[in-house]
């Protein structure tokens, strides 16, 4: 694309030697808001945010720096130790401190109310704890004596330094100046020490902590979702400013953990084998490494270093053992099994383990081996690998919760743990009220749909159909094959469905030129292989390439052939492609096929009416570009697999229904977008931007975009700065790397899904109707922002979208703003419902989504670009991501 010919001249792609002048571009700040919106129906609506009253606004706290060191000066890490610490230094010095409470985050930081009587303080603490002390033990910390004997537990001192540090006083008034609209940096300080506050209570209550949400060891509250991984229901609590004044946000959060209980049966249950004769034991040391365990027969905690390289019945370990009774230290060292000394030793029966490995419990030099079926896995151990798909569809089926239970919890949290009992908030004279804040909403009208035949289409509660209708622009598919890798699907029977319902909705569908069954034979072979083979069948069975493959996999979800199905057609071959693995063949099955197929192909399924007859306001008057941002991160704690980011633009001006997407690999772990403008070394930007706006400015008539609205997603509030001056930036250098001085006005608004506000109807036990808006009361007291429903919740608890506009250069009304971000949720060409969230940021998620696929189930032999290589200094060098063919590039291939 970089030298094709078929760019515009107004678009240049510039000679190496040319070099445009960029002057430094101003930093931005957030904008305020301008006002708020008043279309729609009113509504009545509660919400999950409980009013919070301060009554001494004048008390100052005081932040002190922590240092928590051992005997030999090594410095203590850790929030567990460092919690213990500090409440043995709080019972041990508590006259030193003049009986002042303080909030600690279990790292570096605590605070006060008021300051403490000095500067600097230096504390001796010493921790007591109970241990079991054997001698002639592999270890000192758990083996069974050597003797037979029971073993004694002792007292086992050990001694901190403790240094704190008089660090920055935060007023509480910034948090009441906050609200009143004012810009003040000490705020989300404030707001901070009171999210402590909560924090280090659940900490006394033996939470474990995530962020500002809090998990009970209670059963009740697990879920199993399979493969060793339980889900368990906690609270989230947090401080938050909004317009009505300072508010506590609680809501029902979930995390992961182990599924606690016996060894043995997490490894079956996380390999999905029959019993513990199959479980990869080299699987199972990687999974089982720094997990908890209890041993049951001494009921003390242990930390798992690795395991025994022999099975329990072959691991010797030298023990020492007293020869006679007389009192002289008469020992002799022998070697024994594990399973002997247990067995022997110990009186304790091994029924299953004797032939397992051990669970090392030691030190790396000094290994303390403990039979597997003695231990269990502790509970409330967070579990951070990502789920499988199967893993997602249990835990979301499985924690659902409808409006009333939500809102049930949420008081219930808020009245049992009465927060502002704590002595901190009591010092403050925080207190807050115990019902659901009640905030008016409003119900945007639906926007009305075009179809096939120049019908109208009203969507009816966010949903609609195409039962007896037409698509508005139908594709028709000549040179198409159909390919089986799934032996259980009748290929015969779908393609004459298919035929049928595309008919039946204005699709002209031609018979397939074949259908391709896979051999059987083929299926032990790798994904890759199997993808090979299928196309030396595909191109010896077909004259010329195809303009559609319809491919049948053998698994709906997570399907090993996908990955390298979709980088052949899409990178390789250039051919459009939809993947499918019916259960049932029916219409409505067939209808969201043909959708996706269409899409995909080019055609258009409906319009938006205003869309159709260009009257949107804003956008059809200049020449209006919309982009959807996302970035895609790999599992966690995998830093060699990349991020990606993808971009969606809009083309073919004035739509707002169709894109094209740019994707590229990044950085792993990054956030940041890094290629949307991307100079080489020749002078030339193999950029995203570019990429996008040479395809705008081809698909639009000649027009460059004058104006773009940016939905940017997956970003928190401490990265909207980053957005506005790093990401901004780097578009309009693209533009300006075109040759161009005009700079287009930007809208810039970061979509988040990932909050914890929930909207309630006041009158009813139902999810609030698509289409409500809230900006008011909750909303923040000064930067531009909103919460919108506008998809149907047909089960659970709707969610709704919180929009922030950081940037207005356009200058939307904020009626016209709404009305466009609720029209931008029914645009989704592969949906016949109103989607929550707008559809070019759904489109982004898709395409980084499907395009990571490509980098998986690639040939340990392959030494293409989807491999990652080490250089001589030892840097890892990620995988880049196959780009698309050029045929298929501006398709919607993530439909």
């Amino acid at each position: 694309m970089e030298n094709s010919p078929s760019l515009a001249p107004s678009l240049p792609t510039l000679p190496p030697n040319v070099k445009v002048e960029r002057t430094d571009l101003p930093k931005r700040s957030i904008i305020t808001r301008p006002g708020f919106g008043t279309s729609g129906k009113r509504i009545s609506l509660l919400t999950n945010h409980f009013k919070v009253s301060v009554g001494n606004p004048d008390e100052i706290f005081y932040q002190y720096s922590v240092s928590i060191s051992t005997e030999d000066n090594k410095a203590v890490d850790g929030k567990v130790i460092g919690r213990k610490v500090l409440d043995k230094l709080y019972q041990t010095y508590s006259s030193e401190l003049s009986g002042k409470t303080f909030a600690y985050d279990g790292e570096k930081s605590l605070y006060t109310v008021g300051p403490l009587t000095q500067n600097n303080f230096e504390f001796t603490v010493v921790l007591e704890e109970s241990i079991a002390k054997r001698s002639g033990s592999p270890s000192d910390n758990g083996s069974p004596s050597g003797s037979g004997k029971r073993s004694k537990r002792f007292l086992h001192s050990k001694t901190f330094k403790v240094e704190i540090t008089y660090a920055a006083k935060i007023p509480l008034k910034s948090v009441s100046l906050a609200l009143q609209g004012a810009q003040m940096d000490k705020v989300q300080d404030a707001l901070r020490v009171l999210d402590i506050i909560l924090r280090q209570q659940a900490a006394k209550r033996g939470c474990l902590l995530v962020r500002q949400s809090f998990f009970h060891d209670d059963s009740r509250m697990f879920t199993d979702v399979g493969g060793g991984v339980t889900g368990v229901r906690g609270i989230h609590s947090s401080f938050r400013p909004t317009v009505g004044g300072l508010s506590l946000n609680t809501d029902v959060s979930t995390t992961m953990i182990l599924t606690p209980g016996p060894v043995v049966a997490f490894l079956v249950a996380n390999q999905n084998v029959k019993d513990a004769r199959y479980v990869d034991w080299a699987k199972a040391k990687k999974m089982l490494k720094n997990m908890r365990v209890k041993a049951i027969h001494n009921n003390m905690e242990f930390k798992i270093i690795g395991l025994s390289e022999k099975p329990c019945n072959q691991q010797f370990f030298s023990l020492k053992a007293k020869i006679g009774s007389s009192s002289g230290d008469n020992s002799e060292t022998l070697e024994i099994t594990v399973y002997d000394y247990f067995v022997k030793h110990r009186n304790i029966e091994l029924k299953s383990s004797a032939y397992m490995p051990c669970l090392d419990v030691g030190k790396p030099k000094r290994p303390n081996y403990l039979p597997l079926e003695l231990c269990s896995l502790v509970s409330l151990q967070r579990y951070t690998k990502a789920l499988s798909s199967t893993q997602r569809a249990s835990l979301v089926e499985k924690s659902r919760q409808k409006p009333q239970e939500r809102i049930r919890v949420a008081t219930d949290a808020v009245k049992n743990y009465r927060y502002d009992e704590d002595p901190l908030l009591v010092a403050c004279g925080i207190s807050i009220e115990k019902q659901l804040t009640q905030v008016d909403g409003r119900i945007l009208e639906t926007p009305k749909l075009k179809v096939g035949n120049d019908e109208d289409c009203l969507p009816n509660r966010g949903r609609w159909n195409f039962n007896n209708k037409k698509l508005l622009n139908p594709k028709q598919i000549e040179r198409w094959a159909l390919v089986n890798f799934s032996g259980r699907c009748d290929t015969s029977h779908l393609s004459r469905e298919l035929i049928n319902c595309g008919r039946n909705k204005g699709i002209h569908i031609e018979r397939p030129y074949t259908i391709i069954e896979e051999d059987p034979q083929c299926r032990k072979s790798s994904p890759v292989t199997r993808v090979e083979r299928m196309f030396e069948q595909i191109m010896a069975k077909l004259p010329g390439p195809p303009e559609f493959l319809l491919c049948v996999l053998p698994e709906r979800k997570n399907s090993d052939i996908y990955g390298p199905w979709k980088k052949k057609c899409l990178s390789n071959m250039g051919i459009v492609t939809q993947c499918m693995s019916p259960y049932k063949i029916n219409d409505q099955y067939l209808t969201n096929v043909l959708l996706k197929i269409n899409s995909k192909l080019g055609g258009t399924n409906s319009l938006l009416a205003i869309e159709n007859s260009r009257r949107i306001p804003l956008v059809t008057d200049k020449p209006t570009m919309i982009l959807g941002m996302d970035v895609s991160h790999g599992s966690p704690g995998r830093s060699d697999i990349p991020s990606i980011a993808a971009v969606v633009g809009s083309r073919s001006w004035p739509l707002i229904s169709r894109y094209r997407a740019a994707v590229r690999t990044q950085s792993s772990k990054v956030e940041m977008i890094e290629s949307l403008y991307k100079p080489l070394a020749n002078g030339q930007d193999d950029g995203i931007m570019r990429e996008l706006l040479v395809d705008f400015y081809q698909t639009s008539n000649g027009h460059k975009p004058s104006q773009i609205i940016v939905f940017r997603d997956g970003v928190s509030e401490s990265q909207f700065a980053q957005v506005m001056n790093i990401e901004l930036d780097q578009m309009i250098k693209a533009y300006q790397h075109l040759g161009e001085s005009d700079i287009p006005k930007f809208t810039v608004i970061v979509a988040q899904k990932n909050h914890h506000t929930k909207l309630f109807q006041a009158s009813s036990p139902e999810n609030v109707p698509p289409g409500t808006v809230v900006d008011t009361k909750i909303v923040h007291p000064r930067n531009y922002d909103f919460y919108m429903c506008s998809h149907a919740g047909m089960i659970g608890t709707s969610r709704p979208a919180h929009y922030h506009v950081l940037l207005d250069e356009i200058g939307f009304s904020p009626n016209d703003l709404q009305n466009l971000i609720h029209s931008l949720s029914y645009v989704n060409q592969r949906s016949t419902t109103a989607i929550s969230i707008v559809a070019p940021v759904c489109y982004a998620h898709l395409a980084a989504q499907q395009m990571s696929q490509f980098l998986k189930f690639e040939d340990s032999s392959d030494t293409s670009s989807g491999q990652k290589s080490m250089t001589a200094a030892g840097t890892i060098h990620l995988p880049e991501l196959p780009r698309l063919h050029k045929d298929v590039a501006g398709s919607m291939f993530f439909c």
